[in-house]
């Protein structure tokens, strides 16, 4: 009974050993037959570093005290299809998972604002002072960029990207300074000795964002590679009617990762 156990344990080791083989050759078959046709595939991982600015820097923002990038990650899927026998020129589609953030602390003059008063109330007006913002964006992204092959290692790569927002908070809270209601001229509300008020504008970001990329990727190795890529958004982070910040912000970042090639 022992030499049958040994003899049923050994077949059923010798069979998932043989379906690992069969399964790798059928992908190992799969991925050459994809290069025969010019397709190439590649997973990517790197960091976001940078923030959602105004261009240019507005008049109401007179002091920039603090930047923080915050920890922003991103996970990508390409598909490259290389055109003509040299394949020097070719089209990338890609589906990425991405956050986006930053924290700052500025000095500021007449900047449009509306935060939450002492009884839940909303306060609008024009403040002068101290205020901290946080933002962060998680969205899925699909680049469709053109891409240069310059030698058999370097790649360079330009195109437009569209961004599909599931979750996004810009919020913060403002402090040492006044705000004057409504008008530029109306009544002064003053914040003293460490009082601060939090305001909230996550509802009014934008959930569809576009813009432009264009970068770099190198191969170290047979399948290592690395990358950076900057991506510079062309619409407001905001909806068209937010009308408490009357200045676009343009989510700006560079992304540096590495990535593997089948």
């Amino acid at each position: 009974m022992k030499k049958l156990y040994i003899s049923v344990i050994a077949l059923f080791v010798m069979l998932v050993s043989v379906s690992g083989v069969h399964a790798q050759e059928d992908r190992s078959y799969g991925i050459i037959r994809s290069a025969l046709m010019g397709l190439h595939y590649e997973v990517k991982a790197g960091i976001n570093l940078g923030g959602a600015t105004p261009l240019p820097l507005p008049r109401e923002i007179r002091k920039l005290d603090s930047y923080s990038p915050t920890f922003c990650f991103s996970l990508e899927g390409d598909v490259i299809k290389w055109f003509g026998k040299k394949e020097k020129w070719g089209m990338l589609f890609g589906l990425r998972l991405e956050t986006k953030g930053m924290t700052t602390e500025a000095r500021v003059k007449n900047y449009g604002m509306a935060y939450f008063g002492e009884g839940g109330e909303i306060m609008e007006g024009y403040w002068t002072g101290g205020v901290k913002t946080k933002y962060r964006s998680t969205l899925f992204t699909i680049p469709i960029l053109m891409t240069y092959k310059v030698n058999p290692r370097l790649r360079l790569h330009i195109g437009p990207y569209v961004s599909f927002q599931t979750s996004g908070d810009f919020s913060g809270h403002v402090y040492e300074g006044y705000l004057r209601h409504i008008t530029p001229t109306g009544e002064k509300v003053q914040f003293e000795n460490g009082q601060t008020a939090s305001y909230d504008f996550s509802d009014e970001l934008r959930t569809v964002q576009c813009g432009m990329q264009g970068g770099v990727t190198w191969k170290a190795f047979r399948h290592l590679t690395v990358s950076a890529d900057l991506t510079w958004g062309l619409s407001d982070i905001f909806r068209n009617n937010f009308e408490t910040i009357d200045f676009a912000m343009y989510p700006i970042y560079l992304n540096v990762g590495f990535g593997y090639a089948f």
